[in-house]
């Protein structure tokens, strides 16, 4: 007769995925909030039961073996899907109710949440939201590893194994100093930024790729050396007559620019720059939750 196989529960597994993810007994310990003997002793009985060492021990920082890095993993998912177990099963019963993990991009999230969560708060009573901030490529990864429910990002946007849904087109509007010649100038076009002092964004924020993609055909230019770490920076940066830019007009009904001596003013020919998109990942035990949520967001934009 074979052997009975020994089944790790799952909070030997979330004490070993803490511990790959801190790398000391200590850190790993308070993440999940435990004692430190505790964990260890808990790390013990995993490997007792499935028969292999997962980590070395006797250094300050405990490193998982190679045993130990793939069962991290493993466990990692292992803990996703019993998450996802739980929201569906309570989705069914009232959707969502209860923690939601939502991520944003920052020219983004700053400006459509707040509007929206009196919305939110009327239709979901029961939900709270637990928001992280952070670029687009991060949240898509975050995504993938089950980490957030959702993400907020700006579209177009493809990544293999992610689902989108748009909820806004954005339209871009002209920022400039009031001394400068194209704030008084009849008929603004994109091509009127060829030759200016344009800024944007630094690296990493999509909305400097949006910004740029938006006047096709248009040789625009930024000045690398000024560029800006955030939109607040950005309308700051123009109201001290550093140079002209273009504006999310999500950002500008939220206020970013409230109080700075600039002009801001919408080209003749309306400029769409991005639209603004709900993700989550392609499976996920949260999409018809997920899309509870879009169809929030977009009623709050449309009625705003």
């Amino acid at each position: 007769m074979r052997d009975a196989l020994h089944l790790p529960t799952l909070r030997q597994l979330q004490f070993l995925a803490a511990l790959a993810e801190h790398g000391q007994f200590s850190l790993a310990a308070e993440a999940v909030g435990v004692t430190q003997p505790t964990l260890s002793a808990g790390i013990r009985e995993l490997e007792a039961a499935i028969g292999v060492t997962l980590v070395e021990r006797g250094r300050t920082a405990s490193p998982l073996t190679r045993a130990g890095e793939e069962a991290a993993l493993r466990a990692q998912r292992l803990l996703a899907e019993a998450q996802d177990l739980v929201h569906a099963a309570r989705g069914a019963g009232e959707p969502l109710a209860g923690e939601y993990r939502l991520g944003g991009i920052p020219t983004i999230a700053p400006f459509l949440l707040p509007r929206a969560i009196g919305l939110l708060r009327a239709r979901f009573p029961k939900l709270r939201l637990a928001l992280r901030e952070d670029f687009t490529l991060r949240l898509v990864e975050q995504l993938r590893a089950r980490t957030i429910d959702a993400a907020l990002i700006a579209l177009p946007y493809d990544a293999a194994g992610i689902e989108v849904v748009t909820i806004a087109n954005d339209e871009f509007l002209f920022a400039a100093p009031p001394e400068s010649p194209l704030a008084r100038k009849p008929d603004l076009s994109p091509k009127d930024l060829v030759d200016a002092p344009l800024m944007l964004l630094e690296d990493g924020h999509c909305l400097r790729v949006h910004a740029l993609s938006a006047c096709r055909g248009q040789d625009l230019r930024s000045d690398d050396d000024v560029a800006a770490t955030s939109l607040f920076t950005l309308v700051h940066m123009i109201a001290g007559g550093l140079g002209v830019s273009m504006l999310p007009k999500l950002a500008v009904d939220a206020g970013v620019a409230a109080g700075l001596d600039i002009v801001i003013r919408p080209f003749a020919q309306p400029v769409i720059g991005r639209s603004i998109g709900v993700a989550w990942r392609k499976g996920s035990a949260r999409e018809d939750e997920t899309r509870l949520l879009a169809k929030a967001l977009k009623d709050s934009l449309n009625n705003g």
